[in-house]
């Protein structure tokens, strides 16, 4: 029965049996409803277009689209609509990313039917909600950004990481400083602050800092990676060189005849 006071949802989930799962269980509550049901991405948010429900309960995999990129849309075409995520993703980026998107509440779908109908009336009611182990891993990431101990590179600031992770991707001090709005001596004089802190000599050995702490997203720190071995290699051979042609100099190595 749909009331006056009922609250309106719509389903985006690819799987028809959980779908039909969900509408079933979620209808036997009589301030619920499910006005719309959806397979796929642009579909859901076509059904929030033209529906504006109060609740958007949808899966973060889905076809024909991302489920992140999906709640962006969602927020676009109805800002006032809650959003739960329902996925079997448990994962920091999964939640990180899903919540940096505006996700008023993530669960699992292993969740028992009391602890969906809880979160469901606690998203509408415009509070968040996460499954326990969503919260453990929420609590968990928290606590380890804030400990100093894990934290890669305690003694430098929020300044000098940044100027440091744009040196590590290959970037002129001209061109850093035009992207943090910086005078290129400024940025000349945080480079040689990270080198005296860090006890570091040069921009290879920045780089290689930044890779071996996770200061640069993955791809990015394969290919600084590389790109640092590789001038390592290149050194260690003009080093052998010059050796070579001082060895000749001083009589240490025969000199070609």
């Amino acid at each position: 029965m749909f009331t006056k006071t009922s609250a309106s949802i719509v389903l985006v989930e690819d799987h028809t049996i959980l779908r039909e799962g969900l509408r079933a269980l979620i209808e036997l509550e009589p301030d619920l409803k499910v006005v719309g049901e959806a397979s796929t991405a642009a579909e859901g948010v076509r059904l929030v277009r033209g529906s504006s429900p109060t609740l958007v309960i949808t899966d973060l995999a889905m076809p024909g689209g991302s489920g992140l990129r999906t709640i962006d849309e969602l927020r676009a075409v109805c800002p006032n609509v809650r959003v739960l995520v329902l996925t079997a993703y448990c994962t920091d980026e999964h939640i990180v990313a899903a919540l940096g998107a505006g996700a008023d509440g993530y669960m699992l779908k292993d969740a028992s039917r009391a602890e969906l109908l809880q979160a469901i009336r606690s998203v509408i009611a415009g509070q968040k909600y996460f499954s326990k182990p969503v919260s453990a891993r929420l609590v968990s990431g928290y606590l380890r950004r804030n400990d100093p101990a894990s934290d890669p590179c305690p003694r430098i600031t929020e300044r000098e990481r940044e100027v440091l992770t744009r040196i590590a991707l290959g970037e002129s001090s001209k061109r850093v400083a035009m992207a943090l709005c910086l005078s290129v001596k400024t940025v000349e004089k945080h480079r040689a602050n990270l080198m005296r802190k860090l006890a570091l000599h040069n921009t290879a050995a920045l780089t290689l800092f930044a890779v071996r702490n996770g200061l640069l997203p993955t791809q990015d720190a394969e290919r600084c990676f590389a790109e640092v071995e590789l001038t390592r290699f290149r050194g260690r051979l003009e080093v052998g060189s010059g050796a070579a042609g001082n060895g000749a100099q001083d009589g240490l190595i025969p000199a070609a005849v």
